[in-house]
């Protein structure tokens, strides 16, 4: 699985970054930036679809499976 982040949608919520802190962090703007961008480790699938689905911005997509 892949997980992608579009900063332009990102309207600074936070809510990726209080789900998932291992994927996500928080620029000295308050907008989340993605710690690894690409391939993500099995055992953080499940918080980087509840990051996901929890994005109001919907602008967290995951690719793969």
């Amino acid at each position: 699985m892949q997980i992608h982040l579009d900063a332009e949608k990102c309207q600074g919520h936070n809510r990726c970054y209080a789900l998932a802190p291992e994927l996500f962090d928080v620029d000295d703007y308050g907008q989340a930036v993605l710690l690894d961008d690409g391939e993500i480790d099995p055992s953080l699938h499940d918080k980087a679809r509840l990051a996901a689905a929890n994005c109001p911005e919907y602008a967290i997509t995951l690719t793969g499976d």
